[in-house]
C-alpha cells in the first residue's frame, strides 16, 4: 500500500472515532473532544490530499492550519458555553440537560 493511502485511512479511523464518540458520550466534554478528533482527521486528510494531487504542499498545509485554528475557536466558544451550562444547571449529562428541560 502506499504511504498516502495510509494517511487517508488514518484520518478516516480519526473520523470514525470522533463520529462514534459523539453518538456515545453523555456529556458535552466527551462531544467537544469528539468533534475535535473529527476535525484533526479532516486536517490530515486536507494535507494526504494535496500531497495526493501533487498540488503545492504549503497550500494543504494552509488549509489544515485554517482547520485548526476554526478548531481552536470552536473549543473556546463550546467551553463558554459548557461553563454556563453547568453553572445554570450543575451538570453537563446531555440526559439531564434534556430532562430539565421539560421540567422547566
Amino acid at each position: 500500500m502506499k504511504p498516502l493511502v495510509l494517511y487517508q485511512l488514518a484520518s478516516l479511523v480519526l473520523l470514525g472515532a470522533g463520529l462514534a464518540g459523539l453518538v456515545k458520550r453523555r456529556t458535552l466534554v466527551g462531544m467537544l473532544i469528539a468533534v475535535e478528533l473529527m476535525l484533526n482527521g479532516a486536517g490530515l486528510s486536507i494535507v494526504a490530499a494535496t500531497q495526493l494531487t501533487g498540488a503545492d504542499a504549503a497550500l494543504g498545509q494552509l488549509a489544515t492550519l485554517l482547520v485548526m485554528g476554526l478548531a481552536a475557536a470552536e473549543a473556546t466558544v463550546a467551553l463558554a458555553a459548557i461553563v454556563v451550562v453547568f453553572r445554570r444547571f450543575g451538570t453537563t449529562r446531555t440526559d439531564a440537560l434534556a430532562t430539565l428541560r421539560e421540567q422547566q
